[in-house]
């Protein structure tokens, strides 16, 4: 099919698994409350000068979420970052009306972001061989650790024969899975591409690493806050299933939004410093390829991470791209579900869906007192009622990377 045939791309399935909900209904169930997951770490031994709070999944239970799996025999031996994302994967599958295998296995993509892959396993292998003195490691480490195992943990199971990928690219990496199986559409490469991320990073080593760098909170998430002072890590994972409209249509699927636009940006400065230059071209660029203006938006779901630098620098960038940012309704939804690392553009798109498919708009928790520099509609602390018809989300990340995806309202993609 030609690539000018395939550019009206939708998303016919949805699926979360976080720490304010396992289920999409759930995970939006509670934005719309405004309720916090960001609670003490258990079952870590972090000692006295670390991190003790994040967005642990406390009550996920793989073997039920999976009961169903029967054609990977190892998914209870993977890692738990890779049982996220089959979870969510299975409820986005379910929901888009697919059955696996595919019968058409060549013309489906399975593309999963992850900052940090198998981080916990990654870990107990060390400790098992470093400090209890193990005389090996277990024999399934390598598939455990590797960052496309959650990737072809999927494509197993679903007859997934298309590109199946993992995507690295720290917090923008289910962001970038996205505009990746939006290419793959838009290009004819495949007709269906289950696309997202997943990471469950709270570890001892992780969660030092971050706090080295001096990025997160150990007393909460609240973004554009005069009291922020860092983020909060999370687990979680989030999949959408993309389609060329016409194909939807074709098998009788149900479109739940249109993936409108997408693009992505580097700095080239710095590390770990965002940048307001990078951050609005990619806007700017995402815009362009939705071939809208800037007042078309009604909602931008921000990155938001709860730092000082970032939250500025995003507030910054949001005025310079939209005339009327003082009206525009813009909240960060990390101050409940807490930062999910390579699952945050996906967790945080599907969030952007549900708003522009109920009219109502998830809160920013925890706003009390605005920072005087952050002066945006950042819909503090309740839910507010508003249709929309576009919604932006976007994420910026370590290394200087930055994305920005347009989702809108279905349309009619024509006969």
């Amino acid at each position: 099919m030609a690539a000018q045939e395939n550019r009206q791309i939708v998303v016919t399935g949805t699926g979360v698994v976080t720490a304010i909900g396992e289920t999409v209904p759930e995970f939006w169930a509670t934005l719309k409350q405004g309720r916090c997951g960001l609670s003490r770490l258990e079952g870590l031994d972090l000692g006295g000068d670390a991190i003790h709070i994040g967005g642990q999944i406390k009550s996920f239970d793989p073997r039920a979420r999976l009961a169903n799996w029967s054609r990977d025999k190892t998914i209870f031996h993977a890692d738990r970052y890779s049982w996220l994302a089959a979870a969510a994967a299975s409820e986005a599958i379910t929901q888009a009306g697919l059955v696996g295998p595919f019968p058409e296995p060549y013309r489906v993509a399975c593309l999963v972001g992850s900052a940090a892959g198998g981080q916990t396993f990654g870990e107990k292998a060390c400790r098992d061989r470093f400090a209890d003195n193990k005389r090996a490691v277990h024999p399934m480490f390598l598939p455990r650790i590797i960052g496309s195992s959650a990737a072809a943990h999927i494509g197993i199971e679903y007859g997934v024969k298309g590109p199946t990928v993992g995507i690295c690219s720290a917090g923008t990496s289910a962001a970038h899975a996205i505009g990746l199986g939006r290419d793959y559409i838009r290009h004819g490469v495949v007709d269906v591409a289950i696309v997202g991320g997943a990471d469950s990073a709270l570890t001892i080593g992780a969660l030092r690493a971050a706090n080295a760098l001096n990025l997160l909170s150990p007393d909460g998430c609240f973004p554009f806050s005069r009291k922020r002072n860092g983020t909060v890590l999370a687990e979680g994972a989030g999949i959408l299933v993309l389609e060329s409209a016409r194909h939807a249509k074709a098998r009788g699927a149900t479109s739940l939004a249109e993936l409108s636009g997408f693009a992505t940006t580097s700095n080239a400065t710095d590390m770990v410093e965002p940048s307001v230059e990078g951050l609005c071209e990619a806007m700017r660029c995402a815009l362009d390829d939705a071939g809208i203006a800037p007042c078309q938006i009604g909602y931008v779901n921000a990155h938001g991470a709860g730092t000082r630098r970032g939250d500025l620098f995003e507030t910054q960038a949001i005025k310079q791209i939209f005339p009327r940012a003082r009206r525009l309704p813009v909240s960060s939804t990390k101050a409940m579900h807490g930062h999910t690392m390579g699952a945050s553009g996906a967790i945080e798109a599907i969030a952007c869906i549900e708003a522009l498919r109920s009219g109502w708009l998830p809160p920013t928790i925890g706003l009390i007192d605005v920072d005087t520099a952050c002066d945006l509609d950042y819909v503090p602390n309740e839910a507010r009622r508003c249709d929309v018809r576009y919604a932006m989300s976007t994420t910026h990340a370590l290394g200087g990377v930055n994305t920005s995806t347009v989702f809108g309202l279905p349309s009619d993609p024509g006969p």
